[in-house]
């Protein structure tokens, strides 16, 4: 049994005491994911230690993936991380609702773009190749999760960013209106520090870590339809694979 109180002729540290107590508050679900949990100040108030050893437990519980910080709001408890497999493509909208979750998207920006050298090169095209390039945030019950920036060739699309992609998914629009049907893709995965704009989008704390992919992918003809970026918060997110012999 966990007390609720710490016991100061413990040998235990305060701070290893206070970690036990609040992380016991988690798992047995007194504090329900997307719970505000109390302040640092009313924390201090009720266990009577330092704001030290208050935001030492609170950085280790955010390590641990159990709460997260909203600035100018809090810290909440977490949801449980996401599992995103790596063996099948699915859209942010079908697996958030798969998964129970409202999904959302605020369309950062919407423009046409000469496509850079790094990603004609994965596209298959010249330079300065005329590029569709949509940058959305992506949200689940209204609650920040990841990034995406897509490079669409215009030319198999032409007129694609004219939709509202708050409200319309852009693989529905490139099967329906233009016969694009992504079949296939390859990515790489590597892991970064949020730069300080991508941590105000996802209102994390700057040097946060994310996930961060880039994928190719293709049509049915193997010919490359879209490069995409995707920054994932990582303490919203892992990656699975399942490997056979």
């Amino acid at each position: 049994m966990i007390p609720e109180t710490i016991d100061r002729d413990s040998k235990l540290p305060f701070y290893q005491q206070l970690y036990e107590i609040l992380r016991g508050k988690v798992q047995r679900g007194e504090w329900q994911p997307g719970d505000l949990i109390p302040t640092e100040t009313e924390l201090i108030d009720s266990f009577q230690v330092s704001r030290n050893t208050i935001r030492q437990v609170l950085d280790m519980l955010v390590n641990e993936g159990l709460i997260y910080r909203q600035r100018g709001r809090g810290s909440f408890v977490a949801h449980p991380t996401l599992e995103q497999s790596m063996m099948r493509i699915i859209s942010f909208t079908e697996d958030m609702r798969q998964r129970g979750f409202t999904p959302g998207t605020k369309v950062l920006s919407a423009e046409l773009s000469p496509a850079a050298e790094d990603i004609a090169e994965k596209l298959n095209l010249p330079p300065g190749e005329q590029l569709a390039c949509l940058r959305r945030l992506r949200l689940a019950d209204g609650e920040p999760m990841s990034i995406e920036e897509s490079y669409l060739v215009h030319s198999y699309c032409p007129g694609v960013l004219q939709h509202d992609y708050a409200q319309q998914p852009l693989r529905e629009i490139l099967e329906k209106d233009y016969g694009i049907r992504i079949t296939s893709a390859k990515q790489v995965i590597q892991a970064l520090l949020a730069p300080g704009e991508l941590a105000n989008l996802l209102e994390i704390n700057p040097l946060n870590a994310l996930l961060f992919i880039e994928r190719v992918s293709y049509s049915p003809g193997k010919t490359p339809v879209e490069f995409l970026r995707i920054y994932y918060r990582a303490d919203r997110y892992s990656l699975f694979n399942e490997l056979h012999e």
